[in-house]
């Protein structure tokens, strides 16, 4: 007989769970707080992602406060798995360089982000990159590749392309040799469950399922197929075939948004709908106030500034460009702080289109404090502002983790009108929604929110107290309840 709450067993011992995730896990913390969640609840948890070395997260296990246990998988390391492609790659970098050096006038010159000699990681977008890029995830054109094309001559365009097939096929690797990992390490470990985050994880869980007879619990922490990635010529195919096997064979489906799950569900002809396990903050050990903020500090602002908030990476199509511009259409005593990290290619671009503005002085940049304290340091804004352009159906019906952390930090808020947003804004009162593209409307959106916002303050509290992790938990919980009934 378990105890009560501690009813994760398979055959009278704890349920293993594999936590598959293609990133190196230290900041994500929809899988930290499922790991930690599922271990509370009497599981053996055991995260298996990927070493990034030269960020501080070499391979290796580590023992979490939570009681699950991480295991951060070997990446790809070219100049260690393949020298002679390590030369390569410095020689193509010489020539695109070389190439946007002389495409056009204005084009910034080419620096290599990362020590040529080393050559490891995935190529990591700074200044003078051609592509931001962030594994499994969005590519932010930029840099050399893209000035050379724009030169417009053969020669510009061939180089180029040589350059994007380079990071297309070295994404492509470092996802294998993950996967290859992540089969091995888990299918030795024996899992009952394999919780699979987003569909660049489903081909080794699949594999795992195949070896071990483990079940598969999917979580889509975002559309997959219709996600902000550039045009590709194969991989979305690829990407529909697995996530389509995928989905069938999970005992169970979890996703972050209902017009997500509904599209799920509808698109695979799923019998059951999704669970849906928002990505909400944990529940505050103490009231957060705006006593408790540290964003005016950071930003080096008294007390008599209006501060509109704007808490997440800093990166296209999340409406920053967007709300600068309209800044230029609202009072002198209202600023901008960005909390947040961005690569070079993307902040300084923001900066100089701060700076032509005339802006400098009243947008400001304070970069990023840990995850677990994102609320407690925007609590002494005066607004945040929630925009994420609907570049791609994922977007469109996003349900950000920003909107939740400014809930929680008791703000008024100023949110883009997508579907699931608009709706969470409105339900609970904690703000208004304006017209996406329209600077003038955002504008004005909040400039009325900044005119009163102790009303949407107290919304935002009580809240609060109902969006919380612990309730999106109950459901994350009662479907593992329900597989493991299956399993017993």
């Amino acid at each position: 007989m378990s105890e009560p709450g501690i009813d994760l067993r398979v055959g009278g011992r704890p349920a293993r769970v594999a936590v598959l995730v293609y990133n190196d896990a230290h900041a994500d913390t929809r899988v930290l707080k499922t790991a930690a969640t599922l271990s509370a609840a009497g599981a053996q948890v055991r995260i298996f992602a990927v070493a990034r070395a030269r960020s501080g997260f070499p391979v290796g296990t580590q023992r979490l406060d939570s009681g699950v246990y991480l295991e951060r998988l070997p990446e790809f390391e070219l100049a260690r798995s393949a020298p002679w492609l390590a030369s390569a790659y410095r020689w193509v970098r010489r020539r695109v360089a070389a190439v946007g050096s002389r495409a056009g006038a204005g084009s910034a010159p080419a620096r290599p982000t990362a020590d040529p000699r080393s050559a490891g990681t995935a190529p990591t977008a700074g200044a003078g990159s051609a592509a931001s890029v962030t594994p499994g995830g969005p590519v932010t054109p930029g840099g050399p590749a893209e000035g050379a094309a724009s030169g417009g001559s053969v020669r510009a365009r061939a180089v180029s392309g040589l350059f994007d097939l380079w990071l297309r096929t070295y994404r492509t690797v470092s996802l294998a040799v993950y996967w290859a990992g992540a089969v091995r390490a888990a299918s030795h470990w024996r899992p009952d469950l394999v919780h699979a985050n987003d569909g660049n994880t489903l081909a080794p869980a699949l594999a795992v399922r195949s070896r071990t007879g483990a079940r598969i619990v999917y979580d889509a922490h975002e559309l997959w197929r219709h996600r902000n990635v550039r045009p590709r010529p194969v991989a979305p195919y690829v990407e529909h075939l697995i996530e389509r096997c995928g989905i069938r064979r999970a005992a169970g489906v979890i996703t972050v948004s209902p017009n997500i799950a509904r599209w799920l569900q509808r698109t695979y002809g799923l019998l059951t709908p999704p669970t849906l396990v928002r990505n909400i903050p944990p529940a505050a050990t103490a009231p957060i106030s705006t006593g408790t903020g540290r964003l005016r500090q950071l930003a080096g602002l008294t007390a008599a500034a209006k501060v509109i908030a704007y808490g997440g990476r800093l990166t296209t199509n999340r409406g920053i460009e967007e709300t600068v511009d309209a800044l230029t259409h609202m009072a002198s005593d209202v600023h901008l702080v960005l909390l947040g990290y961005g690569e070079p290619n993307y902040v300084e671009p923001l900066r100089a289109r701060v700076d032509a503005a005339g802006l400098t002085e009243r947008v400001h940049f304070v970069g990023r404090v840990d995850s677990a304290d994102v609320a407690a340091t925007l609590a002494d804004a005066d607004l945040s502002v929630v925009y994420v352009r609907p570049s791609c159906l994922s977007y469109y019906y996003s349900l950000p983790n920003k909107l939740f952390e400014s809930i929680h930090a008791g703000l008024p808020i100023a949110a883009a009108d997508l579907p699931d947003t608009r709706e969470i804004v409105l339900r609970y009162g904690v703000g208004r929604v304006f017209a996406t593209e329209d600077g003038r409307d955002l504008a004005a959106t909040m400039t009325e929110v900044l005119a009163d916002p102790e009303s949407y303050r107290a919304a935002a509290r009580a809240a609060a107290a109902e969006l919380t992790w612990e309730h999106e938990a109950a459901r994350l919980l009662g479907l593992y309840r329900q597989i493991l009934a299956r399993v017993r």
